[in-house]
C-alpha cells in the first residue's frame, strides 16, 4: 500500500466537485451536462437514510443513472447508519469514491446515541471495523475517503497511510444551504500537516469561505447550492480554480 501519511506533501491541483443534491432532478441529464461544460472535476452524491442524519435522499439507483451519462468520477458520500451493508451496492452502481463517516465506526457520544439526536459525533473509532471496509473498497480498486463531522475530532490518525482522502464536513450533515462552521478551518490545517492525501471540504462553500479552506490545505471543494444557484457556473468554477493557483 502506498504511504499517504508522509510529512513532505506535493502541491495538489484544486478540484471542484458538484454536489448533485441541489440539481434539478426533473432534467438530471441536462444538469450533468451543465456541470461538465462548466469544468467540474467530479460529482458528489449525498446519500442520507433519515437515521444517521435527519433527512432522506437517494440511493445506488441514482448513482447508476449518473454513471450512465458521465465519465467523470462519482463520490458516494454515505451518511447512513450502516455503511458496511451498502458499500457493494454503490460500487456496483459505478461509484469511484466511497466516503464513509467516522461516526459510524465508534461509540456515539451520549447526546446523540438515540434516534432523532443530531449531529452524530464520536471521540474515537474502532479501526478494525474501518479497515475491513477500506480493504473491501480497495479490493475493487476504488478510493476510500473518511468523513468527519464538525464536532468530531481528528480521530483517524492511525488510518492516514491507508485511506485516499478525508472529507471534512463544514456544516452538520443533513441539509443543503447551511452556514459554514469556522472552527473547521483549524482542523483542516492540522490534518494537512500530517496527511498527504486529498482533503475535501463540504458545506457552506462560497466566494468567502473557499479561499480560507484552500489556504488551510484543502484541495477538493464540494459545492451544491453555490454552483447550481449560479447564473454563470462556468465562470464560478474558473474563479474557484484560480484560487488554487495563488
Amino acid at each position: 500500500m502506498e504511504r499517504r501519511g508522509t510529512k513532505k506533501f506535493m502541491t495538489k491541483d484544486l478540484k471542484i466537485s458538484a454536489s448533485i443534491l441541489c440539481a434539478d432532478f426533473t432534467k438530471l441529464g441536462e444538469e450533468i451536462k451543465k456541470c461538465e461544460d462548466a469544468g467540474v472535476d467530479m460529482f458528489h452524491v449525498d446519500v442520507m437514510d433519515g437515521h444517521f442524519v435527519p433527512n432522506i435522499t437517494i440511493g445506488p439507483m441514482l448513482v447508476e443513472v449518473i454513471r450512465s451519462v458521465t465519465k467523470l468520477p462519482i463520490e458516494a458520500h454515505l451518511m447512513i447508519e450502516h455503511p458496511t451493508d451498502f458499500i457493494d451496492s454503490f460500487l456496483k452502481a459505478g461509484a469511484d469514491i466511497i466516503s464513509i463517516q467516522a461516526e459510524c465506526y465508534g461509540a456515539l457520544r451520549p447526546a446523540c446515541r438515540e434516534y432523532g439526536q443530531y449531529p452524530k459525533e464520536v471521540d474515537a473509532i474502532f479501526t478494525d471495523r474501518v479497515r475491513a471496509d477500506i480493504k473491501k473498497i480497495h479490493d475493487h480498486r476504488k478510493k476510500i475517503f473518511m468523513v468527519i463531522n464538525p464536532g468530531t475530532p481528528l480521530c483517524i490518525q492511525s488510518l492516514y497511510n491507508e485511506i485516499d482522502g478525508v472529507l471534512m464536513m463544514s456544516v452538520n450533515p443533513g441539509f443543503a444551504k447551511q452556514k459554514f462552521i469556522p472552527s473547521v478551518i483549524s482542523k483542516i490545517q492540522n490534518l494537512r500537516q500530517h496527511f498527504g492525501g486529498d482533503i475535501e471540504v463540504d458545506g457552506g462553500i462560497n466566494d468567502l469561505t473557499a479561499p480560507e479552506v484552500i489556504k488551510a490545505g484543502a484541495n477538493i471543494l464540494a459545492t451544491a447550492s453555490y454552483f447550481f444557484g449560479s447564473d454563470n457556473p462556468k465562470e464560478l468554477v474558473r474563479e474557484l480554480k484560480s484560487l488554487g493557483k495563488d
